[in-house]
């Protein structure tokens, strides 16, 4: 394979086999869908070189006649995803179309006969969930279906594909998750989704496919990672390197984060104390230099609260304070006093009442005492001394009850001279008690009043030792702040160090990405025309493909032809045994809308002409409803042609 066709009168890519090799490192000889163990759907056998899965569009066949039929919906994608299912890949359509599959062949089964090195593996995986999947070498589908040979999982080949080609060296430089992904994100580059449209040439996997593909989760730059240590242009030290950048844009990042929000703190802070002491913040210089003048100004500020009045004595509030107290308990004595005199009075009133309410008896006693009645014949006792009475000899006590009425009289008098005493202590106390109130009322304004200048003048002077804390804080918080720049300076510059570290790397590499352009300029050439030139390049801002005709096109179209182009490229630099990837390539549908069909057509003579002299070391599947050209469209090149309907010419011969 030394030389290819001339087919533009310049012979522009030019690709040396391996020696000593005689097929494909990995190539599937075989691909077939099961209704069940004992029913072929589809037997699909494929050989090492072109083979193209071929969907006609009516609109290509119109000379037959036979337009009663669909190009699309024939499950092109569908075998694309098959395929890689059983090279490895977790799933191979989205769950619901996965079910609806199942449903509809619940016995299902996709099996392949893969080639590894020359050794024989067989492949059987469920088209459905809950049952088991093989991956056994010099075994045939046959005898899997045949339920002799134990489930081992897939992982067997993914195994024997990491130690043989892959390499554990690169496989251990490819970023993953979970064990064996490298073989995965190798399968991805080789069979990119068709939902990706070929416009970016580090994306692999489309969220749409629902593949399980580990390069979901990875980033644009571990992409770019993974093709590297696949092609050979990247070492251990290099992706050392790149994660201690990493580790030191997150610091630098951090410090940088942190330095501003010290310095909104810091700038608030200096406004707040510029304005406490009387200045300007415009007018303050900035950083440090402005401490001193801020510390200046609040200690001027706490010597100028710290001096008194003259005509203030700082002992004049507790003075004040105990003449109210004084002043205080005068008034409460003189109410306490009055409210227990005017509690008396009315007790003595009642009680004079009384007694007077008495003496009407008394003195009618006295009176009847004088004349006394006989208790026993009821006539006067003066009568009865006089005529002679035999039985009235007991007479009332006169004086005794004159007595009685005596000391009524003076009762009642003392009570009065009680209550008229009563009555001239409460007048005399009414008559004390009102400036007493006023005296106290008015010493209690004097001493809210000292109060009020006293907390004014303390919260002043304590306001202004905070300024003075604010402005050592202040200092604490510009002192950190300017360490804190110098580290994210340190930061910055020991990032920018490594990353030229990191152009050294590149720069070692270059050869490899020179040998990959040059692969990718003889692609071009041969398929848009002599004139056209391609370039890859690889700096501090990733992966691009350049190509130019008169000045660099870019089109969707270009695009897409960019990243064709970029795969074969890469394939033809396996077949040299210079990657470590299989000389392996799926392409599903890869021709764009507007991409010219000479130009499409080109892309199958150049896969074709890359088989001579033979033997082919490569395998380059090409799923296609665009008509391919006149002379591929027979065996060997052609391997199967599929229809969208009717329902029996679609890959699983049925309506899902």
């Amino acid at each position: 394979m030394p030389r290819q066709p001339d087919l533009f009168g310049h012979a522009a890519l030019t690709v040396q086999p391996e020696s000593g090799r005689t097929q494909p490192r990995l190539w599937v000889r075989r691909l077939t869908i099961w209704s069940d163990s004992d029913t072929r759907l589809r037997d699909i056998e494929l050989r090492p070189g072109l083979n193209i899965i071929w969907s006609p569009d009516p609109s290509d066949q119109s000379n037959s006649g036979d337009t009663d039929y669909l190009g699309h919906g024939s499950g092109k994608t569908l075998f694309c995803r098959l395929l890689r299912f059983c090279l490895g890949e977790d799933r191979y359509v989205p769950d619901e179309q996965r079910l609806r599959i199942a449903t509809a062949l619940p016995e299902g089964w996709v099996s392949a006969e893969v080639l590894v090195d020359g050794a024989l593996w067989g492949i059987l995986r469920p088209l459905g969930a809950g049952r088991p999947h093989y991956a056994v070498p010099d075994a045939s589908p046959e005898e899997l279906l045949a339920g002799n040979i134990p489930a081992t999982g897939i992982e067997p080949l993914l195994e024997v594909v990491e130690r043989q080609i892959v390499t554990p060296g690169v496989a251990a430089l490819i970023p993953g998750e979970h064990r064996l992904d490298a073989w995965r994100v190798a399968l991805a580059l080789l069979t990119r989704d068709q939902e990706c449209r070929f416009d970016r040439v580090l994306e692999w996997r489309s969220a749409d496919s629902d593949s399980g593909s580990p390069t979901r989760s990875m980033s644009a730059a571990k992409h770019l990672d993974a093709l590297r240590a696949f092609v050979g242009a990247i070492v251990a030290e290099e992706l050392q390197l790149r994660a201690e950048i990493s580790a030191l844009d997150e610091r630098y990042k951090a410090s940088s984060q942190d330095v501003a929000r010290r310095k909104w703190a810091s700038d608030r802070l200096r406004a707040e104390v510029a304005t406490a002491v009387g200045l300007s913040p415009d007018d303050l210089p900035k950083g440090r230099l402005s401490i001193e003048a801020l510390r200046k100004a609040a200690t001027q500020n706490v010597a100028r609260l710290a001096r008194v009045s003259p005509s203030w004595d700082a002992g004049d509030l507790e003075a004040l304070r105990a003449e109210y107290d004084e002043q205080r308990q005068l008034v409460s004595a003189l109410e306490q006093h009055l409210a227990v005199a005017q509690a008396q009075l009315p007790e003595i009133d009642m009680l004079v009442r009384r007694m007077r309410g008495e003496m009407p008896g008394i003195s009618a006693q006295v009176a009847k005492s004088a004349t006394p009645i006989c208790p026993v014949c009821e006539v006067p006792i003066d009568r009865a001394l006089a005529e002679g009475c035999g039985m009235s000899h007991k007479l009332p006590d006169l004086q005794a009850i004159r007595d009685r009425r005596q000391c009524h009289i003076d009762e009642i008098a003392t009570e009065e001279r009680r209550r008229k005493e009563i009555n001239d202590s409460v007048a005399s106390t009414l008559q004390a008690l009102v400036p007493a109130r006023v005296a106290r009322d008015a010493q209690r304004a004097r001493v809210r009043a000292a109060q009020r200048f006293h907390d004014a003048r303390s919260g002043a002077w304590f306001k202004a030792r905070r300024v003075i804390d604010d402005v050592k804080r202040l200092d604490g918080m510009l002192s950190e702040l300017d360490l804190e720049e110098a580290q994210a300076g340190s930061h910055a510059a020991e990032v920018e160090e490594k990353r030229e570290l990191t152009g050294t790397f590149r720069e070692a590499q270059r050869e490899v990405f020179d040998r990959l352009s040059r692969f990718f300029d003889g692609v071009i050439r041969e398929i848009v025309g002599p004139m056209a030139h391609g370039k890859v390049s690889l700096d501090g801002n990733g992966l691009k493909l350049v190509v130019e005709l008169g000045g660099e096109r870019s089109t969707a179209a270009i695009d897409s032809l960019k990243v064709i182009a970029f795969d074969l490229a890469v394939m033809c630099m396996s077949i040299e045994g210079g990657t470590r990837l299989p000389a392996f390539l799926l392409h599903d549908s890869p021709r764009e809308a507007d991409l010219g069909l000479s130009v499409y057509h080109r892309l199958f003579a150049l896969a074709k002409g890359l088989e001579a002299p033979g033997p082919a070391l490569f395998q380059y599947i090409v799923t296609t409803t665009t008509q391919p050209p006149d002379e591929v469209q027979i065996r060997p090149w052609l391997r199967e042609s599929l229809r969208g309907s009717p329902a029996q010419e679609r890959l699983l011969r049925l309506d899902l």
